[in-house]
């Protein structure tokens, strides 16, 4: 981290689905601080709350109780229109694990479609997407449509959309789960460099042990709470410990 600057932080989060004879506790009273250019993964079993966190950061649900405060600011009202809409387009990047690329629009229409809804002039465009599709690795490719791209190169031009805007802080929901071993590790060292390069945020979803060793520090997610965390420095050492963290919360699961 190049500053230990609070960017980012949650005070008792709490969500509750409710229905017909069910009641569901997706958060209990979360809490933690996101730190200016940290890369934190949130792991947990499949129900453990994993999601709705990210998407209550995200301003797509909204919480029953607890306060989001963004640089020192708490946001207030941010869960309904218009008010979600312009949270998101000024302080977040969004990377899902499915991609959601425009099928019609080329590479760098794609990662240039935030700045054009935000009514950016065209130069300034051409030069954001220019060095976003350098950073990226997608030069090449730049006039392709998605259905012309692999697995790994579609994940890259969705990260280039998320980024090309310059949002403090990154959510990304299992990028890497539908990609092999060498291009999850290719993506997650995409993600990695542009935190170095820009001092971004990123929260990321993951249950593999892996992909969580690129994190700066990693949260254990159990029935909508942190009930572990862990900090890491090597990677080969981090991810015995990190397996044998979530292997404890297996067990609390079954």
């Amino acid at each position: 981290m190049k500053e230990k600057k609070v960017v980012l932080s949650i005070k008792n989060l709490q969500k509750t689905y409710t229905g017909i004879g069910y009641e569901v506790k997706a958060l209990r009273k979360t809490s933690f601080d996101l730190y200016s250019g940290e890369f934190v993964a949130i792991m947990g079993t499949s129900g453990s709350g994993k999601s709705t966190l990210l998407n209550i950061l995200g301003a797509l649900d909204e919480p029953n109780g607890g306060t989001i405060t963004l640089n020192g600011n708490v946001k207030e009202n941010i869960f309904s229109e218009p008010n979600a809409t312009h949270y998101r387009s000024e302080n977040i990047g969004f990377i899902f694990q499915s991609y959601n690329l425009l099928k019609d629009l080329s590479v760098e229409e794609n990662i240039a479609l935030p700045l054009i809804l935000k009514n950016i002039d065209a130069n300034e465009i051409d030069e954001k997407v220019t060095q976003m599709l350098e950073i990226t690795g997608l030069k090449k490719w730049r006039k392709h449509r998605p259905v012309q791209l692999s697995g790994g190169q579609q994940q890259r031009v969705a990260i280039g959309r998320a980024l090309i805007t310059s949002p403090p802080i990154i959510l990304a929901d299992e990028p890497t789960g539908n990609l092999d071993f060498n291009t999850s590790t290719d993506i997650l060292n995409v993600l990695v460099d542009m935190k170095n390069r820009f001092n971004q945020s990123i929260i990321l979803v993951t249950h593999d042990p892996i992909v969580a060793t690129f994190a700066d520090r990693i949260f254990f997610f159990h029935d909508g709470q942190i009930v572990d965390q862990y900090k890491c420095s090597d990677r080969d050492k981090d991810m015995g410990e990190i397996l044998e963290k979530f292997k404890t919360i297996m067990e609390k699961s079954q």
